[in-house]
């Protein structure tokens, strides 16, 4: 069966013989956001991007991890305008606000007066990343492509079967997906599927997790390691996702 373009990238996560797809299809994604935003093509000195960097901004995670990329000038300039965007609403929102009144009766609750608008204000404004929101956008779409591969494509399903099933965070979200994807008969074929590769490679990561810390028993000095040396970091990502054991992404 031919394949189609925008079913190439989760294909191809498949064929990485990773401990989560998604989270190698979560990693391709941020680098390629962080190469342009801060990469040598400049995007950051186009209106449009700093319009959308000015107004969503980046959350904590991604400030680090832009920082840690290495281009100083480059965060020193979308930092720039953010700012004096930053400022001007935060103006407007000290001009409008008025504390909010507490009873005597709710002080001695521990309860606040009225909802704080500039609390409000603050938590909307963490609530938006320029990344993360662009990989939201995408990992919907990749996460709709699993389940058009699943039901058309024989192939894909036995590469699910024989895969190394996923991080627990996205396997969370396929079991809401198949719900959302695929209809009864599909969903009572799916779930057994995806529930014994999860059983399989929970166990195997947990054997190489015990193999690893037996390994430092004098006993077993000479002994194979076997698939273990890296089973820290990756039973900390089949928990959690990602990668734990990544460097630190930066500027080529």
């Amino acid at each position: 069966m031919k394949e189609k373009l925008y079913e190439i990238p989760l294909n191809d996560a498949m064929d990485t013989g990773e401990e989560c797809p998604f989270c190698f299809l979560e990693r391709k994604t941020e680098q390629e956001l962080m190469d342009f935003v801060l990469g040598s093509c400049a995007s950051y000195m186009e209106s449009d991007t700093r319009e959308s960097t000015d107004k969503e901004g980046f959350c904590r995670m991604h400030q680090k991890k832009m920082f840690d990329y290495g281009n100083a000038l480059g965060n020193g300039w979308i930092l720039k305008t953010y700012y004096k965007k930053l400022i001007k609403e935060m103006k407007e929102e000290f001009q409008g606000f008025a504390p909010g009144k507490t009873s005597f009766k709710d002080r001695l609750k521990g309860k606040s007066g009225n909802e704080n608008s500039i609390q409000s204000w603050v938590e909307e404004k963490e609530k938006t990343c320029y990344i993360c929101d662009r990989f939201s956008e995408r990992y919907e779409r990749y996460r709709a492509t699993f389940f058009h591969l699943y039901k058309k494509d024989s192939a894909f399903r036995e590469k699910l079967k024989a895969g190394k099933g996923f991080c627990l965070h996205h396997f969370g979200d396929l079991c809401q997906g198949a719900d959302q994807y695929l209809s009864d008969g599909e969903r009572k074929e799916f779930y057994p599927i995806i529930f014994n590769l999860m059983e399989q490679n929970m166990e195997r990561v947990s054997g190489d997790i015990d193999w690893f810390i037996e390994k430092f028993d004098y006993a077993n000095k000479d002994a194979d390691w076997k698939d273990s040396k890296d089973a820290v970091q990756r039973g900390m990502q089949k928990i959690r996702g990602g990668y734990p054991g990544d460097p630190v992404y930066r500027l080529k």
